[in-house]
């Protein structure tokens, strides 16, 4: 749970425009945070409201206006459980919008980073899996996801998909983290489960690895796996924070009976 620095100048002096999709998010929050730190990347925050990327036309529009040199896709659809109920809407967002989005970029010359998961892999392994290995999502919203990757990859050559896991942020969005705090100022108890492994990534960490590739100028384009380095199960996660905010008066119960119409990946270790 360590913070990470990022480079703030550019390797070249010209002034790259950045268009961030789903910025009231806790990843397009996160870099509204950073905003000035970065005075030679032009930002454009755009949010569900200001930009509906399931609007194809909505989104070409904007791609004409605003001329993106980098767009950071981080609207996403995210419950894991509600997808289950309501796949199209799933696909809509994860998949159908991201292939509005990759047709947009390839028009205006734009590169496309693009937030993906380690639900796109089933977690059979016992090793963290690698950019090389075979996904085989076991959930509609892996599914979804890993639909979105492959439309990208039809339009574009100049991409970032960025598979990240446990994703969370201390100040924004609706996350673990958040919700364990949350809940420790009102239960004694917390039943957690201890049956699935992962790293739990930090958006600060994730902001300043997408951050680097744009300052850099990286052309290692394709996919990246990044996620921060810890692994541990959902229950350690939540003894975490508890320890590190200093919360003394709530149990941690280990319960892995809950009844969820996903599966979830035993172990999605990101390598």
């Amino acid at each position: 749970m360590s913070k990470n620095t990022s480079h703030k100048r550019l390797l070249s002096s010209e002034k790259k425009t950045i268009l961030v999709t789903g910025a009231n998010g806790q990843l397009g929050m996160t870099f509204r945070k950073h905003e000035k730190d970065y005075q030679d990347l032009n930002f454009v925050f755009m949010d569900a409201k200001a930009l509906d990327i399931k609007n194809q036309k909505a989104v070409d529009r904007v791609f004409e206006q605003v001329k993106p040199d980098y767009c950071i896709n981080c609207a996403a659809y995210t419950n894991v459980e509600k997808a289950e109920k309501e796949p199209e809407k799933a696909f809509l967002v994860n998949a159908v919008a991201v292939e509005f989005l990759a047709m947009a970029c390839k028009a205006q010359s734009c590169i496309l980073i693009h937030i993906s998961t380690d639900y796109v892999f089933d977690g059979e392994k016992t090793t963290p899996y690698t950019t090389t290995d075979t996904p085989n999502p076991i959930n509609v919203y892996g599914a979804s996801k890993l639909q979105g990757e492959h439309n990208i990859k039809k339009f574009l050559s100049q991409y970032f998909i960025i598979r990240t896991s446990w994703l969370y942020s201390r100040e924004f969005g609706k996350n673990f983290y958040r919700t364990i705090l949350q809940k420790a100022q009102t239960e004694k108890e917390l039943h957690i489960v201890d049956n699935q492994a992962g790293c739990p990534t930090d958006a600060e960490n994730l902001k300043g690895y997408i951050l680097d590739l744009i300052m850099n100028r990286s052309d290692n384009y394709g996919i990246h796996h990044f996620s921060d380095k810890e692994v541990m199960s959902w229950y350690d996660f939540a003894k975490l924070i508890l320890e590190e905010n200093n919360i003394q008066n709530t149990i941690l119960i280990k319960n892995n009976s809950y009844k969820t119409k996903a599966k979830r990946p035993v172990y999605s270790v990101l390598g």
